[in-house]
């Protein structure tokens, strides 16, 4: 065997082991982590939200005929069985007038019948005759009246009215608006909460509203029903609260802005720039200590609560006291071997914990 080929047979696996030997000897990646804590959160809901009137209807007559008179002024409150619009009811006050008679007739000839039935100068049959004539002339009148009550418009309920949408002598057909009632009595503001905040709420639960029409005034109410299904897209559920209008202040079609109280609650939080997004989920490099007391990373799948200036809150994946990169956790693998450089406390400036590291160094 040639020299030349005795010489390679020696080296290449010195050169191999040594490969081998650097690799292993890499040093774990400095990182500066932060250690997932507990703290009292309370955090108001806000949203937007649209006022309506607590009943609002469209006053139309469900015949065809012209109007006679209009007893009623724009804005004004009426209350209920209030006569708003009379349409023509002539033809109607004549075939009353004429029932009327009808029904006198009928009752003097059944009291006669009665008289001589007991004189044994009538049978039965014909009080039974005359007894039908007279129901016959009450029901005519009823009739009669329920066609006069159809030429007479009235309020359903207390209300104010809207601008008056018609004029004495046009013809009203069935549908056409005559006005727009509203009992602003109580309001209604719906507006949307995301589901993730749905425990905090619950009926009876009080709230405040502002509008831009009334910047100083805050109106106060309570949550009265929360809607029995989530909108898939926004994930949102609308809520409906109500808040007493004594002195009217309050119209339909209003924004406005609420602002829900919640209670404190205990969470876990990490700095916000810990997260790690990939597409719509978040991850954080965690931190699993060795055997031999040093330090690798995982990645783990975090669900996200609220949101604060500087940290998040973490509703899943992490327990108290776990420690996470807070920087430079993108350039890290799954298992990769780390040294902690510095733990910060959340909200600290990484820029003054380096300082006091070097000032200690």
């Amino acid at each position: 065997m040639s020299a030349v080929k005795i010489l390679l047979r020696t080296l290449v696996p010195l050169v191999l082991s040594g490969s081998a030997g650097l690799a292993v000897a890499q040093p774990p990646a400095p990182v500066l982590v932060v250690a997932a804590e507990q703290r009292h959160l309370s955090t108001d809901i806000q949203a937007l939200g649209t006022l309506m009137a607590n009943e609002t209807a469209v006053v139309t007559a469900n015949l065809t005929e012209t109007i006679s008179s209009i007893h009623f002024s724009d804005g004004q409150r009426v209350k209920a069985g209030d006569l708003l619009v009379e349409l023509n009811n002539r033809e109607q006050q004549a075939q009353l007038e004429e029932a009327r008679v009808a029904l006198a007739n009928a009752e003097g000839q059944l009291q006669r019948a009665r008289q001589l039935v007991e004189s044994r100068f009538l049978s039965n049959q014909e009080l039974e005759d005359r007894q039908r004539e007279y129901d016959i002339a009450r029901a005519r009148i009823q009739a009669v009246e329920a066609r006069l009550a159809d030429r007479q418009i009235r309020a359903p309920f207390d209300s104010v009215v809207g601008l008056r949408e018609v004029s004495v002598g046009s013809l009203l057909t069935p549908g056409t608006p005559v006005a727009t009632l509203h009992d602003d009595s109580v309001m209604k503001l719906d507006f949307r909460v995301p589901e993730t905040r749905m425990a905090e709420l619950r009926s009876g639960l009080m709230i405040s509203a502002t509008s831009g029409a009334w910047p100083d005034t805050l109106f106060e109410g309570e949550i009265s029903v929360l809607d029995n299904e989530v909108d898939p897209v926004t994930r949102t559920v609308r809520v409906r609260a109500l808040i007493p209008n004594p002195q009217g202040l309050l119209r339909p079609g209003m924004l406005m802005s609420v602002r829900i109280a919640s209670l404190p609650r205990q969470s876990l939080v990490i700095p916000e720039e810990a997260l790690l997004p990939r597409g719509l989920r978040q991850f954080v490099m965690r931190l699993d200590a060795g055997e031999d007391g040093g330090w690798s990373v995982t990645r783990q799948q975090v669900e996200l609560g609220q949101r604060f200036a500087g940290y998040v809150e973490i509703l899943s994946g992490l327990a108290a006291d776990d420690k996470v990169v807070s920087h430079g956790g993108f350039k890290l693998r799954p298992g990769q071997s780390v040294s902690i450089k510095a733990e910060l406390d959340i909200g600290q400036s990484v820029a003054d914990t380096l300082r006091s590291d070097d000032a200690v160094n």
